[in-house]
């Protein structure tokens, strides 16, 4: 380390540093830029949905739309629906199980048309014989 006298000062001026020729610095630039690649790669990929995949969004709106469906479906007061099941994709409704009558499986589609936000029903309940 060597001496600087300025205006009756000695100053200590450093020339052996860690950033040697900036190589450490491209080091840390290279492993932040390596380190964001796999964030936004998830960022891209969670926001866009295709014909056969949902979004993050949709899959969220559908959840919550399978829940609707069964709540409406435990509130009748005509009929219990036990046996069935609630599955919704992109805002289609699927209703599967088993029920004991035709006018039983007449009327869980109907409740579940009538639920906010659903788009269609496919109502593939099996009447028990």
């Amino acid at each position: 380390m060597k001496n600087i006298t300025i205006e009756n000062q000695t100053t200590p001026i450093m020339k052996n540093t860690s950033l040697k020729s900036g190589r450490s610095l491209s080091v840390l630039a290279l492993t932040l830029c390596l380190g964001a690649l796999p964030l936004a790669a998830l960022m891209t990929g969670c926001t866009t949905g295709s014909r056969y995949h949902q979004s993050t969004g949709e899959y969220i709106d559908d959840h919550g739309l399978s829940s609707d469906v069964k709540k409406a479906l435990n509130h009748d007061t005509l009929f219990k629906y036990d046996d069935v099941n609630v599955i919704t994709f992109k805002g289609v409704v699927q209703l599967n199980g088993f029920v004991n009558n035709s006018e039983q499986k007449s009327r869980a589609g109907d409740i579940a048309t009538k639920v906010f936000g659903v788009k269609e029903v496919k109502n593939n309940i099996t009447i028990k014989e």
